[in-house]
């Protein structure tokens, strides 16, 4: 008869476990410390085990530890109450079956147990890992944020290239560098390059480097980033906007991991690791001719989506107060909190420009701030005058229709003082829409009605929270 063995401190909690799932087909043992499971652990030696992350006598991750250097596929499924990203992703990294946060649903962990029972039968435990510094922690407890942690635990130690998709804001940079800070080059060089915002003249250069000579201004050698970052990890931030050849190039590195500068003949060899991101439709790019499918596949080893923030409403509440933590030590303030209409504003909202935007919401509403709560009169009128149950949100058609008169008198009543840089968002907003709808989303036409240079345009964009084919999908 199968074992489980549920480590808790909680007698609830593994009086729960016994009475759901102990019957005639399996065995649920129990304990309340880490040395007493370890105990139970190396006398019953049970197939699937349940342990919690906070136990009085040490962590689950330290009982854990001791279970793998005995039975390193031993299927584990942490459990505890005090769940973190950051815990999810250590938990993954050290091979944890699966991660629970409490109250926990006990149909759902039927089928984990099912599935963990099967992998210990079969002697198969998925691989994957650990933390990152306050500012640059993934936050959220929804179930889609609590997946990708899991999805970057297990890929993280594999040296496979990544491609992660999003919209702008949504923080694919955080995710590219939680996979490199929990890699096993993490101890090497990680370097970021933004794509769309090198001209295509030098994006070349940029990236491999170049001889002296090997154009008009190329008085010295220069090593390219892929030489700078041997061994360690390189983030390709909107590579749907890096020209084609460019793409042959990386793709050449890919396949052979060689390189040579521009205007060099020397063959240059690196071991890097490429996690590469797009707020563009790939696909669709493709179609179009405008990105290479052999580099599109060679770049998506392994595929992350995050998901916009509209998408993931039950985390607003806790991204506001890590927010507001990290700005009152950034800052020197003291503020305690949020009024709940405030947070009820937050939540309304549909944040086109995500997690970006509401970071910049957040810092300005502090700074606004007098007394020891975020009030709601301290946030922009922008986010009471586009709830999301009253408008399409500002990624819509319709929320580019409003009345800016009614917008202007409000800021005016409120004596706010910023008036130029959010009308201007404003009105930008409608213009960049209905020209790329004009345009088809051609880049050059579109920078000829607008009288602006591409680097320029697109920065305006991504500020914006825009996606060229979002737009034109509209």
């Amino acid at each position: 008869m199968p074992t489980l063995l549920v480590v808790d401190d909680e007698p609830a909690v593994c009086y729960s476990f016994s009475r759901v799932f102990g019957d005639d087909t399996t065995r649920v043992i129990s304990a309340g410390t880490v040395a007493e499971g370890l105990r139970l652990f190396r006398a019953e030696k049970p197939e699937v085990i349940v342990l919690d992350l906070q136990l009085p006598d040490g962590t689950g991750l330290q009982a854990f530890e001791a279970i793998r250097a005995t039975s390193p596929k031993q299927p584990v499924v942490f459990i505890t109450a005090h769940g973190t990203t950051t815990t999810a992703i250590e938990a993954m990294k050290q091979g944890a079956f699966e991660y629970l946060i409490k109250p926990v649903d006990f149909t759902r962990v039927a089928d984990i147990l099912r599935r963990a029972f099967e992998a210990a039968r079969l002697m198969q435990v998925p691989a994957v890992l650990p933390g990152l510094e306050p500012r640059e922690q993934l936050i959220g407890r929804t179930p889609v944020i609590q997946e990708m942690c899991k999805v970057i635990g297990r890929i993280a130690p594999q040296d496979v290239n990544v491609l992660i998709l999003g919209e702008s804001g949504v923080g694919k940079e955080l995710v590219a560098r939680a996979i490199y800070h929990h890699s096993r080059r993490a101890d090497r060089p990680f370097l970021a390059i933004n794509c769309a915002a090198l001209p295509e003249g030098l994006i070349e250069s940029e990236l491999f480097g170049h001889e002296r000579g090997a154009f008009t201004g190329a008085d010295r050698q220069r090593v390219g980033k892929f030489e700078q970052c041997a061994d360690g990890t390189i983030f390709l931030d909107e590579i749907g906007d890096m020209p084609l050849t460019a793409q042959a190039k990386v793709l050449r590195l890919l396949q052979e991991q060689q390189f040579e500068r521009v205007g060099g003949r020397e063959t240059i060899r690196t071991r890097v690791r490429v996690v590469a991101a797009t707020n563009q439709d790939l696909d669709r790019r493709i179609a179009d001719g405008r990105f290479r499918a052999d580099l599109f596949y060679r770049l998506r080893g392994v595929t992350i989506s995050v998901p916009p923030l509209r998408d993931r409403a039950d985390d607003i509440a806790e991204l506001s107060h890590h927010f507001l933590f990290v700005f009152n030590q950034e800052l020197g303030l003291n503020i305690q909190g949020f009024d709940p209409e405030t947070l009820a504003c937050l939540r309304q909202y549909r944040w086109p420009g995500n997690v970006r935007e509401m970071q910049g919401v957040i810092k300005e509403a502090m700074l606004r701030t007098t007394g020891p709560l975020v009030l709601a009169e301290f946030l922009p009128p922008s986010l009471k005058a586009q709830p999301s149950a009253s408008r399409t949100g500002a990624e819509g058609a319709d929320a580019e229709r409003l009345d800016l008169r009614e917008v202007i008198d409000d800021l005016l009543a409120r004596g706010e003082n910023n008036l130029h840089a959010r009308v201007t968002a404003m009105v930008e907003r409608a213009l960049f829409k209905r020209v790329l709808h004009e345009t088809g989303g051609h880049l050059g036409h579109a920078c000829e009605h607008l009288g602006l240079n591409r680097s320029t345009l697109r920065y305006k964009l991504r500020d914006l929270g825009l996606s060229i084919d979002r737009v034109i999908g509209e």
